[in-house]
């Protein structure tokens, strides 16, 4: 890689190193890029005596990474890390990561935290870069370089091959004849070329693979039948596995080479005479199309219609999209073949190509210059005729749209105006006529805009000499006579609407006040008598003495409504005199409410008559709130003496469980005779019982009197009955416990203090570290190494066999007793057995049914016959099967 410019290199690699992840995401693709990435590894750690199996397994730690690099290289690394941790593994990576960059290939998006994760698709990345840089990179043919120059041989190599057309490396390699070809153009003596038939690719590339991993120590990376079964097979992975062909044969590759590069120079030369030729033609052609061309687009003959001009417009158009881009295009070609060609002659040595006179490249430009100078005048020409044929069309159906929509807008409007339905109508409906006028009026001022422009439009055209002036002018003349006549009848209109409004006025206001007093007046009453027949739901006795002044407050009011109603009924009487008198034609009721004084005096009625009925129910609501009262007080004098109670007594007996005065039969006495104590007390408990039963069925749901409900009662003696019964039973298992074990008074002593001073918050209980802690202050040796984590651990499984994470007092007492029980019986175990046994080192089983009782004798020889059968003594045991027989394993 040191003779290619390092720019060359990077800008081949830059694409390369853009990892196209995407493609992994199809598994048959992935399939192949682990297969063929597997096998390349695997060629070059073979070097080194290893290989792997997974590689985005066995790449994790790092370390066969950097040992691929040392192999492909030739180079160290620096010493790797042989921990087991991630981090260990992570900085191994890095190492491997840091070489590659170092090479000057640029890592995208691939971290060791990936790598040592086991990120497929980054590991396969990591190695697809490895393969471009060290197996790819460096391939050189005819001036190209990595995988264009590998594609160039392959090219090469394969040509004179009939059904061989390498153009990629994916779909041009599925049939195997590539492969064949590339093996046959170096070892013909491998492989039979003509036997191979292109419609069986299987056969094709299991040939290929096999010879080449036979006699060219290729390993197989593919199978065919992964390359066949895939629409497109991967690139990467074909690439790979082609490399290693480049490199079996480069040496024979060396020697075509030279004969290519004569024949490039000859290639060359015959290409630059072409070149010039195809020079020389093309700019003739494009000159004389030039000249043809100017003398048509500065023709400014004009046509008299719309569709004549149009049609130049279409010629124009058709000479842009069809007939013009075809000459761009060859002027384009044209410079292009002229640039090429110097390039060419010069990277030669040769002398620059002058062409003929008049047909410089400069030559052409100018004349397209002119071309573009005519094609632009001649455009702006036809743009502006149309322009000026279309504005008298324009005009013209401007005018007719507009006459057409003033004409739509006028019919019938004459007719309307001269209407007397204002002669009949209350004033609500003069009201909205009057509106409707307004806006009638509104929208006439409106189209007075319309009737100037339709004006305007006909003596434009008129100005402008339009052929279809008169009909015109005279369809203009009509519409300015209906206008003027519009504007006469609308002002007559409006005279005669103001007039009935002022005679309907009047009696107008009078039907508005009554509404407006007799619609708060109505509200007020069917809100009264909504009240007054409300079914209340009261729970204290403040609540329904806050009901009886509300009420006492309402009744307070009744005279001033009543002088309400009368100034109501009132004003509707006014209105009445007033129609009697000037004879209105009156189309209706009051247009502005329902209510009528019938309505109004009948509902009066109504609430005078609910009055006394809900000074009734208030009264006796009241004395009902001054039971429940009393009944509230009476459960909450015993319930705040109850509560407290309890509390005390349970404080009292968690001090007793954790205190140590006296043997354990006085602390069970005393625990006893205060249970009895708490047993005495149930007769309150059942008082309450019945002062609550007495609440319930009044219905009453709250006590402002005490904090204390039934439930919580309830729930504090039972837990208080439960929880002297257990301490109860907590001081017999121990007092049992003692007594089988053979632990002394002082010892139970000794075990409660210890216990009593690592139980900091009084819980009773020992969490992990406290009992370990206990543990050691007792004399038991537990370190913080591994051994003596081991063994808290399993003295946490005797005395936490359900794994709650504490210890009660009773799980250790247990355990101190078995701890020393234990050594006790493996004493006993030991005597008994000299004992019988004498001055032999086994006893038999005669000497067992000799010492014991038969019943005795019998099952223990029973629980000893797996274990009997010395190799010396026939139906014998030593010591250590005697006590495995008595015992069990686990036992001692």
């Amino acid at each position: 890689m040191d003779h290619y410019d390092s720019q060359q290199t990077n800008d081949y690699m830059q694409p390369e190193e853009d990892w196209d992840r995407d493609l992994l995401l199809d598994p048959a693709w992935e399939k192949q890029q682990r297969k063929t990435f597997t096998a390349w590894c695997n060629s070059h750690l073979r070097k080194a005596g290893t290989q792997i199996e997974n590689i985005e397994e066995d790449f994790r730690d790092g370390l066969k990474l950097m040992l691929l690099l040392e192999v492909i290289s030739g180079e160290r690394l620096a010493k790797p890390e042989r921990g087991k941790m991630r981090v260990h593994k992570i900085s191994n990576v890095n190492k491997a990561l840091d070489f590659i960059a170092s090479k000057g290939v640029k890592l995208v998006s691939i971290g060791a935290e990936e790598i040592v994760d086991g990120n497929a698709k980054m590991t396969l990345g990591m190695i697809w870069t490895i393969i471009l840089r060290f197996a790819i990179q460096d391939i050189s043919v005819e001036e190209t370089s990595a995988k264009e120059g590998l594609l160039l041989w392959c090219q090469r190599k394969t040509a004179p091959y009939k059904n061989v057309n390498i153009q990629n490396f994916h779909i041009s390699w599925k049939d195997g004849l590539g492969f064949c070809a590339l093996i046959h153009r170096h070892r013909p003596e491998l492989i039979d070329y003509g036997k191979l038939r292109k419609d069986d690719p299987l056969t094709n590339l299991n040939t290929a693979f096999d010879v080449a991993e036979r006699y060219l120590d290729i390993p197989k990376m593919l199978d065919a039948e992964d390359i066949i079964s895939t629409l497109r097979p991967d690139e990467k992975a074909i690439m790979t596995y082609v490399s290693c062909y480049y490199h079996a044969f480069s040496g024979a590759q060396k020697a075509e080479t030279a004969a290519n590069r004569i024949c490039k120079v000859l290639a060359v030369n015959q290409e630059n005479e072409q070149l010039m030729e195809d020079y020389e033609k093309l700019a003739s052609d494009l000159l004389e199309w030039i000249r043809r061309t100017i003398p048509w687009l500065e023709n400014r003959t004009p046509e008299n219609t719309m569709q004549a001009m149009q049609q130049k417009l279409e010629d124009f158009r058709d000479y842009r999209r069809l007939h013009k881009p075809p000459k761009v295009q060859e002027k384009c070609q044209l410079e292009i073949n002229f640039n090429t060609l110097q390039t060419k002659l010069r990277l030669s040595n040769r002398p620059a190509f002058m062409p003929s006179e008049g047909k410089m490249v400069s030559d052409i430009n100018n004349a397209w210059g002119c071309l573009e100078q005519a094609e632009k005048g001649y455009e702006e020409w036809l743009l502006n005729e149309i322009r000026r044929l279309e504005r008298l069309d324009h005009l013209a159906e401007k005018f007719r749209q507009k006459a057409s929509i003033h004409e739509s807008w006028t019919d019938g409007k004459e007719a309307m105006l001269q209407q007397k339905d204002y002669e009949t109508a209350t004033l609500s409906e003069i009201k909205a006529l009057l509106k409707k006028h307004e806006a009638f009026e509104s929208d006439l001022a409106a189209h007075q805009d319309r009737v100037e422009q339709i004006a305007a439009i006909a003596q434009e055209l008129n100005e402008l000499d339009y052929y279809d002036s008169p009909s015109v002018n005279a369809r203009c003349q009509k519409i300015c006579d209906q206008w003027d006549n519009l504007g006469a009848l609308t002002q007559k209109r409006r005279e005669a609407l103001e007039r009935t409004e002022k005679l309907l006025e009047t009696i107008d206001q009078l039907y508005l006040e009554y509404a407006k007093r007799a619609a708060p007046f109505n509200n007020w009453m069917e809100g009264a008598m909504e009240d007054l027949q409300d079914t209340f739901i009261v729970h204290t006795i403040e609540e329904i003495q806050g009901l009886t002044t509300a009420h006492e407050q309402f009744k307070a009011t009744l005279p001033d409504a009543d002088k309400e109603r009368q100034a109501i009924l009132g004003i509707h009487n006014e209105v009445s005199k007033i129609v009697q008198t000037y004879h209105v034609n009156m189309a209706g009721t009051n247009p502005y409410t329902t209510i009528t004084p019938q309505e109004i005096n009948g509902k009066w009625d109504h609430v005078r008559q609910l009055v006394p009925r809900r000074d009734q129910a208030l009264m006796e609501e009241h004395a009902r709130q001054q039971h429940n009262e009393r009944l509230r007080k009476q459960f909450a004098a015993q319930a705040n003496v109850i509560g407290p109670w309890i509390q005390t007594k349970m404080e009292e007996i968690g001090r007793i469980s954790i205190e140590m005065h006296g043997t354990l039969e006085d602390q069970l006495s005393h625990l006893r005779q205060y249970e009895k104590s708490i047993v005495n007390y149930k007769p309150k408990i059942d008082q309450l019982e019945g002062d609550h039963q007495q609440i319930q069925e009044a219905l009453i749901f709250d006590n402002k009197h005490t904090n204390y409900t039934m439930e919580h009662i309830r729930v504090g003696w039972e837990q208080l009955l439960t929880t002297i019964a257990r301490t109860i039973n907590e001081v017999e298992n121990q007092i049992l416990t003692r007594d089988a074990k053979g632990i002394s008074q002082e010892q139970m002593n000794e075990f409660r203090a210890s216990f009593n001073h690592f139980d900091r918050d009084h819980s009773g209980t020992l969490g992990p570290e406290e009992f370990k802690a206990c543990l050691i202050s007792l004399g038991y040796d537990i370190g913080n190494d591994a051994q003596g984590e081991a063994e808290f651990a399993r003295i946490m499984s005797i005395v936490d066999p359900n794994r709650i994470g504490v210890v009660t007092f009773q799980a250790f007492i247990d355990f101190m007793s078995r701890e020393t029980a234990d050594t006790d019986t493996a004493d006993q175990v030991m005597a008994s057995f000299k004992i019988l046994a004498g001055d032999k080192n086994y006893i038999t089983v005669d000497e067992l049914r000799r010492e014991l009782p038969p019943d005795q004798a019998e099952y223990c020889i029973a629980r000893m016959a797996p274990y009997t059968g010395l190799d010396s003594v026939p139906g014998a045991l030593d010591y250590m099967s005697f006590s495995t027989a008595l015992y069990g394993e686990s036992d001692l």
